[in-house]
């Protein structure tokens, strides 16, 4: 709609800009006068100010000047009307926007809080998005917001507001992930976010070390350091290069190239008298091999022993090709 709007505000524009030439062409040829009184003319009768001619018309001139004031008019009353219309819509279409996202926060449940939408926030929304984990952008920089709305939900505001985390629906969601380019604003987004919500799970970026504390004690669960994670990778690319390409193969980027899924062990317990790893059975009936358990209280077992005691609310890490894991998940009915 806002482009069928743009396009009759281009035809208003041409329209003023043929009457224009239009009167200066005629009192050029049709009055005798000089370029720069023809365009004197043409401005003073196509805006109707009420300056007198520079000199007495003849009978000729007189009838163009009649026809060129009518034509005038209604051009410029069609533009005024189109200008109009198209703010007044464009207001229209913003709050129904507005109002369409706020409604659809309203519905979402467990979903992802990005506060800003830079380089990192950028990476974490697309990672999201491939695994098709509802989240809402927290961003205040409008024409960035104008850019990607279409593709996004979004907030416009600050991170730092209660009330625009309130909008992002924190009290309903299950994460926040402070992506902010300043350290500082990134530790009162995680201190006002943990007091809103106090089982919500706050993942930080951090540029400096001596932030990372900070941001633990604020309320963060996790604080990652994009340049530490960066220049580790390149050192190790140069000490084992095929181990961490063979690594950077494992893909997680979505439910088609998957390579490694996180399933809770109630995924299974349904389907599976399930006490121990041996009773999944999962590199038979799937493919797959599990190459990591987590337990209840968070710790980490590599390649588990298949004698392994499964326990309530633990977790398994699987690693298989992408039809593997597609197959593991339709044969449980896991729901990603």
């Amino acid at each position: 709609m806002i482009k069928l709007f743009r396009s009759k505000i281009y035809l208003a524009l041409f329209l003023l800009l043929i009457v224009l030439l239009f009167g200066v062409l005629g009192y050029r040829f049709i009055s005798n006068y000089d370029w720069i009184d023809a365009l004197y003319m043409t401005i003073i009768t196509v805006t109707t100010v009420g300056f007198s001619e520079v000199r007495p018309l003849d009978t000729a001139s007189k009838f163009f000047t009649i026809f060129l004031i009518i034509s005038s008019v209604f051009i410029i009353a069609f533009a005024i009307s189109v200008v109009t219309e198209y703010v007044l819509s464009r207001n229209s279409l913003q709050t129904l926007k507005k109002k369409k996202v706020k409604q659809t926060i309203n519905k979402l449940t467990n979903h992802v809080i990005v506060c800003g939408f830079g380089r990192n926030g950028q990476q974490a929304v697309e990672r999201l998005k491939a695994y098709k984990k509802p989240f809402v952008v927290v961003e205040r920089d409008k024409e960035v917001i104008e850019r990607f709305e279409d593709e996004f939900l979004f907030i416009e505001g600050d991170a730092n507001d209660d009330e625009i985390l309130n909008e992002a629906g924190i009290d309903h969601a299950q994460f926040l992930i402070a992506a902010l380019p300043d350290d500082a604003t990134n530790l009162f987004v995680v201190l006002s976010a943990r007091q809103l919500n106090k089982a919500l799970f706050i993942i930080s970026r951090a540029s400096l070390a001596t932030s990372q504390k900070k941001l633990l004690l604020a309320g963060a669960d996790k604080v990652i350091m994009p340049d530490k994670i960066g220049g580790d990778h390149m050192a190790s690319l140069v000490v084992m290069p095929d181990l961490i390409t063979f690594m950077d193969k494992l893909s997680v980027e979505g439910e088609h190239t998957t390579n490694l899924e996180e399933l809770a062990i109630e995924d299974f317990s349904n389907h599976v008298e399930c006490n121990s790893l041996r009773d999944l059975d999962l590199r038979r009936k799937t493919g797959c091999t599990i190459i990591g358990y987590i337990s209840p209280t968070g710790d980490y077992i590599i390649n588990p022993e298949a004698d392994l005691i499964l326990q309530p609310k633990s977790k398994v890490i699987v690693l298989g090709r992408p039809e593997q894991i597609r197959k593991l998940n339709e044969m449980f009915h896991i729901d990603n």
